[in-house]
């Protein structure tokens, strides 16, 4: 075990950083200071935290509120880019990662602790986005990570640890599903989900109304946007954070933001999750709709490029990286055209475009119109084509010749 005085523990008061804080205890002889992050998972998550990490044996918690930092400073920029990882997640967990370990890294050097740790699993993709963002922001801070030092495998290994020493938790051996979730989504892995031959029951999703019992009647939302930035639902002007809960509330109810998905992990392996977005799926296609209204052919295909590289840059931790201030930079850009109004309708599970205006909209029903127009002369099209289609006519022709 490397010498350290003092750690501090991203900590959820989950059984697993509930084990974690008397395990560095024992085994590095240090302080440890629990640490954790509002991201808008819900006061139930956060409620009787802080006791139950003194009762764990953490000298100190600092629960620190990042939810308008969060959606305004991850969420909404990466939105700009049009990230979708592999054609559908919209990237929850990845996105919460980097402000979570920033933070973390700040709360280190508040208390001058010289390690910081995480409960990350070998298995996972966290583990990754954590220690990048140590790496770029506290290069000088030990990072331990239990789950590659322990024997401990199961959770009956960690209730009977805890036992063991009479620390309380309300944790069971019967948890079915892991759980993440923030003010964007919530995801949900293991139990029957780990059989991709089994349909999710009823059990699984928690945000959202199975959109088969969702209202008969659909809902519409405006959305508006000013230079890439979400200002206003519904005429009614909020931050950030109070936009997308708006959104949440409103999207859920019609039970729309479910995915069913099989994802390639950054290490290695395959996994399958179900994810709960609603405001964000709403979101999502209330700007890439006006999008398509600001940009020209060019541009909308360079942003697209954009968006796909910056899904793997996120999903893999890279946040902190030249290569993200880059893709971010060149998606901002484009962004400053994204000013206008959108409405989306709401019904059973469906999220869909139907107006949207611009006033930088380069639409015109001047030349766009199937009637008759005094702005577009036709026959000026073969000219466009005999030239745009010329390398394939001279290849025809060397054929010919052969």
């Amino acid at each position: 075990m490397q010498n350290v005085k003092k750690i501090v523990l991203a900590y959820s008061g989950g059984l697993d950083t509930s084990a974690i804080i008397p395990w560095l205890k024992e085994n590095y002889n240090c302080e440890v200071v629990a640490f954790a992050a509002d991201v808008g998972q819900g006061d139930e998550e956060l409620k009787g935290l802080h006791e139950k990490a003194i009762a764990s044996g953490a000298s100190e918690c600092h629960i620190v509120d990042l939810k308008e930092e969060f959606v305004s400073e991850y969420i909404f920029p990466t939105i700009t880019t049009g990230a979708i990882y592999e054609g559908e997640y919209l990237l929850g967990t990845s996105m919460a990662r980097p402000v979570i370990a920033k933070a973390q890294v700040e709360i280190a050097r508040k208390v001058g602790a010289d390690a910081l740790c995480h409960g990350c699993t070998g298995k996972g993709n966290d583990q990754v986005r954590f220690e990048s963002t140590f790496a770029a922001l506290a290069p000088d801070l030990t990072v331990i990570a239990p789950w590659r030092e322990w024997d401990m495998v199961s959770r009956e290994d960690l209730l009977a640890y805890l036992a063991e020493r009479n620390i309380p938790t309300t944790a069971s051996a019967t948890k079915i599903y892991s759980r993440d979730a923030n003010a964007w989504h919530i995801s949900h892995e293991g139990g029957e989900l780990e059989d991709p031959w089994q349909e999710p029951t009823k059990q699984v999703w928690t945000m959202t109304v199975d959109p088969e019992d969702a209202p008969d009647t659909p809902d519409r939302v405006m959305l508006s946007f000013d230079e890439g930035k979400l200002t206003h639902v519904d005429g009614e002007a909020l931050s950030p954070y109070q936009a997308l809960v708006k959104l949440n509330t409103i999207a859920a109810a019609h039970g729309v933001g479910r995915i069913d998905i099989v994802e390639n992990r950054l290490v290695g392996m395959k996994s399958r999750g179900c994810y709960e977005t609603p405001g964000g799926t709403v979101l999502v296609k209330a700007y890439k709709a006006l999008e398509t209204m600001v940009l020209d052919k060019a541009a909308l295909k360079y942003r697209e490029q954009i968006g796909l590289e910056f899904s793997h840059v996120m999903y893999d931790g890279r946040w902190f990286t030249a290569l993200n201030d880059a893709l971010l930079a060149g998606a901002a850009s484009f962004a400053k055209k994204v000013t206008g109004d959108i409405v989306v309708k709401l019904y059973k599970g469906q999220a869909t475009v139907t107006q949207r205006r611009s006033p930088n909209s380069l639409y015109s029903e001047d030349f766009a119109t199937f009637g008759a127009d005094d702005v577009y002369d036709q026959k000026h099209a073969e000219g466009f084509i005999r030239l745009f289609s010329l390398s394939s006519r001279i290849a025809a022709l060397k054929n010919q010749a052969k």
